[in-house]
């Protein structure tokens, strides 16, 4: 994508612009009609091309040539020359998607120049794909239980609409992808989305950050905002906004202009906002911390983004697509996940959620010694007891202080807990991995004074509190 093809029926003219182009340091092809031209493109697209509109004793003209790659090829650049130019003919070419038209004869200075601009406008083109398909991947949803489904399916309904959403949920329970996926499925998802980290901004930046700056020394800065002016402005832990910035929020919100810190000029913006928190924001508001016109503002559409140990059942695919993850970005082991290393992830305790899942993967890629599958003794905490006692297990203080009965009884319901919320609530399954009857499960957990509830969208177990 480094070459340029020079197109042009006139030997003279077309060898002379590939050796002025390689003394540059380009390397160059060349094409005298229209089907050389074709069949160099097929050979594989240029990183820039230069065009005669006129070509002599060709089946296409360069206007249907420049109409051919930029369907086949958009982002390839294209500089029209003619001897024989006018400006309907300019017009027609930069329609068409032409990077610019210089008539012949060109000044060498004139046309380098259109070149390297021509081709650094190219290079930011490839980069930005490559940034929006990074979005892509930070925006792909990853799960299949029952908690997770409900949430996708509530975000596809507000995907293609303007509606504020308000994104709720326990750190790093995946939020933010939540909200990216939320732009990557709109009508918005070409346009900036802009990420304000409410609680790593300063409160005495908080202003320029949002709304820019304007000084005689400095000129006009954009502020985070002004950005993502067409497309989603996603204010991640809104509850850390300071109050003072609150209230000029809700006035851009109403408004949808602002004006920036030293300025006096309106500044209008088109936005999709999408907010987050962790926090009880109704606390807050009673707290006086909160704006309450504020949050009835960004609370058009409240969702839930559940918690890891919500939806277990999602465990194996989340390690899986980490481990591929990590295995293309930093080149770790793409290693399988043992069955016994993902029974003992979904009974694992994640306050940290879906980012504390993706630490203890990386950890393990990282310290872990060959290719074959992670096993148990693989994860944090997971080591091989010590001793002559190769089937030895660790007791806790508690079950030590307790009687046979009352500590069988302790270690059932621990466990049997543990195994639902493992199956996403799933009794058939659960009954079935621990080798029992169905019926004869349910009298157990009555006994144990085991009770499921439905939480965010799953079935989880709990000691009854009656009990």
């Amino acid at each position: 994508m480094s070459d340029i093809l020079v197109v042009d029926d006139e030997r003279d003219i077309r060898e002379l612009i590939c050796d002025i182009l390689q003394d540059e340091g380009y390397s160059t092809r060349m094409a005298g009609s229209s089907d050389e031209c074709m069949a160099e493109l097929n050979r594989g697209a240029p990183g820039l091309m230069i065009l005669d509109i006129w070509l002599k004793d060709s089946n296409m003209d360069g206007i249907d040539i420049l109409s051919h790659v930029k369907r086949d090829n958009p982002e390839v650049p294209v500089v029209i020359i003619s001897g024989h130019g006018n400006i309907e003919i300019a017009v027609a070419a930069i329609k068409q998607g032409a990077y610019d038209f210089i008539e012949k004869p060109f000044n060498i200075d004139q046309l380098l120049v259109v070149i390297r601009r021509a081709m650094e406008a190219s290079r930011l083109r490839r980069e930005n794909a490559a940034l929006r398909r990074q979005d892509l991947r930070e925006a792909e949803m990853v799960g299949n239980g029952v908690a997770f489904r409900m949430m996708k399916s509530q975000l596809d309904k507000v995907t293609k609409s303007n509606g504020r959403v308000m994104l709720t949920g326990g750190p790093g329970s995946g939020k933010e992808v939540a909200a990216r996926y939320i732009h990557a499925q709109s009508n918005r998802a070409d346009a900036p989305f802009v990420v304000v980290s409410s609680a790593s901004i300063q409160p005495d930046e908080m202003e320029v950050q949002l709304f820019g700056r304007e000084s005689p020394e400095r000129g006009v800065e954009q502020g985070l905002l002004e950005q993502a002016h067409g497309g989603v402005v996603y204010f991640d832990e809104v509850a850390d906004m300071p109050l003072g910035t609150q209230s000029k929020i809700l006035r851009v919100l109403v408004d949808q202009s602002f004006t920036r810190v030293g300025g006096t000029a309106k500044v209008r913006v088109d936005l999709r906002v999408v907010s987050s928190t962790s926090r009880d924001l109704s606390a807050e508001i009673e707290a006086g911390r909160f704006r309450e016109e504020l949050f009835h503002r960004l609370n058009v559409v409240p969702i839930e983004v559940p918690s890891l140990e919500d939806r277990r059942d999602d465990i194996p695919e989340l390690a899986r697509h980490f481990i591929a993850e990590f295995n293309r970005e930093q080149g770790l082991p793409l290693r399988e996940i043992g069955e016994d290393a993902a029974a003992i992830l979904q009974t694992m305790r994640w306050p940290g959620n879906v980012r504390q899942l993706r630490n203890v993967i990386e950890r393990v890629l990282i310290l872990g010694e060959g290719t074959g599958p992670i096993e148990a003794v693989d994860l944090p905490g997971q080591a091989e007891p010590t001793g002559e006692d190769e089937d030895g297990i660790a007791l806790s203080a508690r079950l030590t202080t307790l009687p046979l009965r009352e500590a069988r009884e302790l270690f059932e319901r621990q466990y049997l807990m543990s195994q639902i919320n493992r199956f996403g609530g799933n009794i058939s399954r659960t009954a079935s991995f621990v080798g029992m009857e169905r019926s004869a499960l349910h009298r157990k957990l009555k006994s144990l004074g085991v009770v499921t509830s439905s939480k965010s969208g799953a079935r989880l177990a709990q000691a009854d509190e009656e009990e």
